[in-house]
């Protein structure tokens, strides 16, 4: 809860400060009543802005047997309560899961995947899923996206008032307008960077100790990064470090690959090589 609660102040800081740049003391307080808002709104209904953002569905152990029998099975290993289970209708093959906290867990799964692993690698995909969810990564992850697009949006407001020449009456810092405008929504890469990168390879590791097959998810691992690659994703940029594979992995052009949320798979699949082999 550490890192949630810092990410939250985090977003404070970075809100208000935004706001006294852009419209003085009177901006810095809407911008903190703003930030006090977004930050309810992040911990109570994570779950359904990233479910927005995927255009994901919940569905019931009727739409989706087969699927609901494997997140069942693995589930029990994992020593977790039953998370409810989402479906997006996006055909890149991709997988993610969501919600503040265990008991209110949401695992989602694109059509795309279900149509393109086989059983063995679609358990190393749930199991890494539920092993964010034993973590709590989801929460942090979800927060991390949404303090981005927040950030992304007052940057863009920044640009606007100096295009227009917007500001302050009593003595306008363009500098520092200009400061926020460039650097704030680098500081946002930047947070989900390295926040999604920490628990990718955590959450790989204790996905192979769900399943007790580590290759099983390297081989998952391979399929969706080509996948990911080929078909194109429709999702807001916001929420592209919660997928197990980066959705725009296809898009990446050279500088813009330092930035990308994920670590590279080849790494995670090393990493999970190693586990299988009793080397790490």
């Amino acid at each position: 809860m550490f890192r949630v609660f810092g990410l939250m102040l985090g977003l404070t800081v970075v809100l208000v400060l935004a706001g006294g740049a852009l419209f003085g003391q009177q901006g810095a307080i809407l911008f903190l009543i703003l930030s006090a808002a977004m930050n309810f709104g992040m911990y109570w209904f994570s779950d359904r802005m990233v479910l927005r953002m995927y255009r994901a569905q919940v569905v019931d152990r009727a739409q989706a047997p087969e699927l609901y029998d494997r997140v069942e099975r693995l589930r029990q290993r994992a020593g977790l309560p039953a998370p409810v289970v989402a479906i997006s209708p996006q055909p890149q093959p991709n997988a993610f899961a969501t919600g503040r906290d265990p008991a209110h867990a949401v695992v989602c799964f694109t059509q795309g995947i279900l149509r393109a692993l086989p059983p063995r690698e679609l358990d190393g995909v749930i199991a890494h899923e539920l092993a964010h969810i034993k973590h709590r990564h989801m929460l942090v992850g979800t927060i991390a996206a949404t303090m981005a697009g927040a950030i992304a949006m007052i940057a863009s407001i920044a640009r606007w008032g100096l295009i227009f020449g917007g500001g302050r009456d009593d003595g306008d810092n363009p500098l520092g307008v200009l400061v926020m405008a460039i650097v704030a929504p680098l500081a946002a890469v930047i947070i989900q960077m390295a926040i999604s990168r920490r628990n990718e390879f955590q959450a790989d590791r204790t996905g192979g100790e769900i399943t007790g097959d580590p290759m099983g998810l390297a081989g998952a691992l391979k399929r969706l990064e080509s996948g990911a690659r080929r078909i194109p994703m429709d999702v807001n940029p916001a929420g592209a470090s919660l997928a197990i594979v980066n959705p725009f992995a296809g898009r990446r052009r050279g500088l813009t690959s330092l930035f990308t949320t994920h670590p590279p798979t080849e790494e995670r699949v090393a990493a999970l090589r190693a586990q299988a082999a009793g080397r790490e």
